[in-house]
């Protein structure tokens, strides 16, 4: 028996799963919101269903389920309660938090009123997708929808905040011109806010608190499916696949006092994970958020699965990024890079032609595992953002940690036949500090979150170039530009799949906040009339420079192997000379120099992170000379007659081989 809402000859048959319910109800909404008729599930097993002949497409309807009503022992079970199947392919309202749907059942009012109701899908044709979608990204655009339209000249008023709006030639232009062959869409399933955001006026805009995962939220895509199928349409046009941000660690339903929408008030037991603690079934925050998905369990992994393979026959996405990935693996023994739930997404006839990118971490306890997800995941890698922007900012001992990063992260990687490109190297995504606040602030200034700056990670490795925050004095101004492109110019040279958050290219900045969840507004919103042009167009070289040179897209773990004439790479002193077990732990060693021997092509790049110029010697062993290919401040230089470079202050600069 199938879940959710299926169309069948003569009408529309339902399935949905509960193991501890006593009564399932179907009821049907007009388009006044009112119910029109409540027909009672038969049940068969752990399933109940029920075929209503007449039934059509486009019927709205909403689940009701009674049964034990004990929230400490994990029943929630209330007829007064309205519940969205988890199987909704579309929904006709987003969901807003009311206070009734947290109401326990002594108390409880009927909340069909406030919960949307889910519609009786048709039969969309599937959406034909290439073969090769899991292919190595170029460049990954962390995108939000809201965020990048809501005031984007070029996009017309009414579409601002939807997934119709990315389709406008302008935004399209835009992500073309960087070099973006992959856009990860923040999550576009339809979401709750969190329930202590109400009171203090705010709203989640980032999507990461999900009811149903089949449906798209209403405020991205008014129109429903047809929304989503047509922007990844529009984009496949453009040589880009798209990617959705999967949440499956937890759902809105929250704690024990959050609302009763979907599966809680189904079977709160099945569906999320729950300890035993002095006698009572308490639920499990694995993800920091008051429940965890218990994917161990079959239905669990049948909702995963089911809703995975529908994002990409029905609405031809790429891939998907999973958040708080660890959360899919966890089993009572805790996490497992083989367990049955991301066993099944591996080697599923779908889904393993499709782009896997794993958040490798969760906050629950054992829950960080970068390079612990196997192929043919990608992962978000944490330590190359740390790593760099420990360098940057000044840190010592960090010369050993950069070259790690820059050579693909074999520390984290080189197992099991895995490779640098599984690395998604970046130095600012959606959770934490823009690449502008980066070297603006000092220190998070979460105030407008109305958690006493409680909220959001407390280790940024961040400076702020002498003043904290807004200025107009031009030279920290300046200091912050040159400390920008330097970081970029890290990020593009570096072995692994180069990821960069949409805005960073334009100096987008959240006035420190490092935790904007909560800030659907101009806060968070691109304010494409102040964009940076000028790094804007710096991004878009760096692409092209990384395109242009395959030694810095080579997939082999950068060791010092030697070949005919150099290793594959050498680490250099200032000097010109390759670094020894003594100049690595030189506390403030603060110049490095990259030298590469791939792809049948010589470069060298140069670190500097001195706030003054430094002279450095180029190597000349078989006849090498250099030429400036790319530096990321003005001011770089060459000295053929004695084999020099000059590198300006913060700077990286980037030579290409020319004759030897």
């Amino acid at each position: 028996m199938k879940l959710g809402a299926t169309l069948a000859a003569d009408g529309v048959s339902f399935g949905v799963y509960s193991e501890t319910a006593e009564k399932i109800w179907v009821c049907f909404f007009d388009d006044a919101d009112r119910e029109t008729d409540r027909i009672a599930l038969g049940r068969d097993g752990h399933v109940w269903s029920a075929q209503i002949a007449g039934l059509s497409a486009g019927a709205r309807y909403g689940l009701r389920a009674d049964g034990r009503y004990d929230p400490k022992q994990g029943y929630y079970f209330d007829p007064n309660k309205l519940l969205v199947d988890p199987y909704a392919r579309r929904i006709d309202r987003q969901f807003v938090l009311h206070p009734e749907l947290c109401l326990a059942r002594p108390e409880a009012v009927d909340t069909a009123l406030y919960v949307p109701k889910a519609i009786v899908p048709g039969r969309p044709d599937p959406v034909a997708r290439p073969k090769d979608d899991a292919r190595r990204p170029a460049l990954i655009y962390e995108l939000n929808v809201r965020a990048h339209t809501m005031r984007h000249p070029a996009v017309s008023p009414p579409l601002r905040g939807t997934l119709k709006a990315l389709t406008t030639p302008e935004v399209i232009d835009h992500i073309v011109s960087l070099g973006v062959d992959v856009v990860e869409l923040m999550p576009v399933a339809a979401w709750i806010d969190d329930r202590h955001l109400p009171a203090l006026g705010l709203t989640n805009g980032w999507g990461y608190n999900p009811i149903t995962y089949f449906a798209p939220d209403p405020r991205l895509a008014p129109n429903g499916p047809d929304d989503v199928r047509d922007m990844i349409a529009v984009y496949r046009r453009a040589g880009i696949r798209v990617v959705v941000d999967v949440v499956y660690n937890h759902t809105g339903e929250s704690d024990i006092l959050g609302p009763v929408i979907s599966m809680k008030g189904l079977d709160a037991r099945t569906y999320y994970r729950h300890v035993e603690v002095n006698g009572e079934m308490r639920l499990v925050n694995d993800a920091g958020t008051g429940n965890t998905l218990q994917c161990d369990h079959p239905v669990v992994q049948a909702l995963v699965i089911d809703s995975l393979r529908h994002w990409v026959t029905e609405f031809g996405v790429a891939g998907f990024r999973f958040d708080l990935a660890t959360v899919l693996g966890r089993t009572a023994e805790g996490y497992r890079h083989d367990a049955e739930m991301l066993s099944l997404i591996r080697n599923d006839d779908v889904l393993k032609s499709c782009l896997l990118i794993a958040e490798p971490w969760d906050p629950g306890p054992g829950g960080y595992h970068v390079g612990g997800f196997g192929d043919p995941f990608f992962e978000w890698n944490d330590r190359y953002r740390d790593d760099v922007r420990q360098f940057w900012r000044g840190d010592h001992y960090m010369l050993g940690a950069l070259a790690t990063r820059l050579a693909g992260s074999a520390d984290k990687l080189d197992h099991d036949g895995r490779k640098p490109s599984a690395s998604v190297n970046f130095l600012a995504a959606h959770d934490g500090f823009t690449l502008a606040d980066l070297v603006a602030f000092a220190d998070k200034h979460n105030e407008a979150n109305g958690e006493n700056n409680r909220d959001g990670h407390g280790a940024n490795y961040s400076w702020n170039c002498g003043i904290e925050g807004a200025t107009r004095d031009p030279a920290v101004l300046e200091a912050r530009n040159r400390d920008v492109r330097a970081l970029l110019a890290t990020l593009f040279v570096s072995h692994g799949s180069p990821m960069i958050t949409a805005g960073d290219e334009i100096g987008r900045s959240q006035g420190g906040n490092n935790n904007a969840y909560a800030q659907d507004n101009n806060l968070t919103h691109l304010d494409w009339d102040a964009a940076d042009l000028d790094l804007s167009a710096f991004v878009s070289d760096l692409a092209a420079l990384r395109r242009g040179h395959p030694a810095f897209r080579s997939d082999k773990f950068l060791s010092g192997k030697m070949g005919e004439k150099f290793k594959d790479v050498m680490w250099l002193t200032p000097d010109g000379a390759e670094l020894g077990p003594g100049d690595w732990g030189i506390p403030d060693a603060s110049v490095l120099g990259m030298f590469l021997h791939e792809a049948g092509e010589i470069l060298l790049v140069w670190f500097n992170r001195l706030f003054e110029e430094c002279v450095v010697t180029l190597p000349s062993e078989h006849g090498l000379t250099f030429d400036i290919v790319l530096a990321s401040s003005g001011g770089a230089r060459l000295d053929e007659r004695s084999s020099q470079a000059v590198l300006p202050a913060r700077s990286v600069v980037i030579l290409g081989c020319v004759s030897g």
